[in-house]
Formats: structure tokens, C-alpha cells, sequence
């Protein structure tokens, strides 16, 4: 069987602060940008990677979504536990001064870990989780 992964979503609440994130401070290169009414769908990926996306999204644009869950996915959004991506560098800390340039938040600065891995972490502007682990 052979399966990879497409597309992981995340949510925005602002989507140009979202790409400033994601196209200029990570390189992604934007792929899709998709407007409905007063919201926008953002694919975005690492250009040598065309078949890998991050797809920023509208976090209550679902019409299943009632008031109460629309409120608590906002206030997970705040507190930064609604969502989460693992990505990878050959150089995490280069990574880490292009991210931390734009001002992003920083979770946690390079750091070698006790389970030998090295890694980082930043809040994007929509309080999701992104850290950046160091691979060969």
C-alpha cells in the first residue's frame, strides 16, 4: 500500500499574519488562496515538497460547528491547545534565526534534548503549536 500524506490543516485567525508565518518567515511557498465571503483557505508548503501542504483554515467556517464549540475552539486557540505541527530541518537553528527575525513568539529556543533529538518551538499568530526538529 502506498500512502503519504497530502495535506495537514491548521487554523488561522488572520490570514495575512498567518502568511507572514508561514511564506516568510518558515519559506513556505503559497500554493492555494481561496476566499469564501470574509474568509480565506491558505495551502502552503515547502517548495522542494510539492505534494506536502499545510492548509490554513477558518477554524469555525464549519457549518456543524454550533456557537458553544465555535467559543471553545477560539479560547483553545488562545491558550495554544487546539493544534500542533511537527516539522523538520537539516538546520534547525538557522530555521530558528529566520523564524525568530519576524518576531514570532518562541516557545522554546534550540535545545538537545535528553531522547538525543534537537529541536525548537514557536507559537504561530494563530496560537498553534510549531516546533522544528533537527533530522540528517
Amino acid at each position: 500500500m502506498d500512502i503519504t500524506i497530502n495535506a495537514s490543516f491548521l487554523p488561522h485567525t488572520d490570514a495575512e499574519a498567518s502568511l507572514a508565518f508561514y511564506r516568510d518567515g518558515l519559506g513556505f511557498e503559497v500554493r492555494k488562496d481561496v476566499g469564501y465571503e470574509n474568509m480565506r483557505w491558505i495551502t502552503v508548503g515547502p517548495a522542494d515538497q510539492p505534494d506536502t501542504n499545510i492548509v490554513l483554515y477558518p477554524p469555525t467556517a464549519d457549518p456543524g460547528i454550533t456557537e458553544e464549540e465555535g467559543r471553545t475552539i477560539t479560547e483553545m486557540m488562545a491558550k495554544g491547545t487546539f493544534a500542533s505541527i511537527m516539522l523538520a530541518s537539516k538546520d534547525v537553528d538557522a530555521v530558528f534565526d529566520r523564524v525568530q527575525a519576524t518576531g514570532a513568539e518562541v516557545m522554546q529556543e534550540p535545545t538537545d534534548q535528553d531522547w538525543g533529538s534537537r529541536d525548537c518551538a514557536f507559537r504561530d499568530p494563530a496560537g498553534n503549536t510549531v516546533r522544528i526538529q533537527q533530522v540528517s
